[in-house]
């Protein structure tokens, strides 16, 4: 059964009554993803919570970048960055390649860089801000 937008409470979001809409709730079981990818999703998401990461991430979603450079960009030393990185790299969120004796360090793929634009346009939104 549906419950009516009147049967909901304005003061703390709860429903008064207790009524299950199996339609939507199979469509919301269906749409829930198996417990691996939602690991998955949560170590990317645990990466993208550190300041150092997320800096490291917005420069390369610009620029390729070696490890030297991206120390400069997001503040810490290199050691900390190249630790950060390892940590990218297995979530499979950047990889790199050699250039000389350079490593230069991109962002794995674009729904990397589609994911963090769509978090900061959120943000930039007022999303998120209470």
């Amino acid at each position: 059964m549906n419950i009516r937008s009147d049967d909901i409470r304005d003061d703390d979001g709860l429903c008064e009554v207790i009524e299950h809409d199996e339609a939507a709730l199979a469509v919301a079981r269906a749409a829930v993803p198996a417990d691996g990818h939602l690991k998955r999703a949560r170590d990317l998401f645990d990466a993208l919570g550190d300041d150092t990461r997320l800096r490291i991430v917005a420069a390369l979603a610009r620029t390729e970048l070696c490890v030297c450079d991206l120390a400069q960009v997001a503040g810490v030393s290199e050691s900390a960055v190249s630790h950060q990185l390892r940590l990218l790299r297995n979530l499979d969120l950047v990889t790199f390649r050699r250039q000389g004796k350079r490593a230069v360090y991109r962002l794995a793929d674009e729904c990397v860089r589609d994911l963090l634009s769509s978090a900061l346009g959120h943000v930039a939104e007022g999303g998120g801000v209470r």
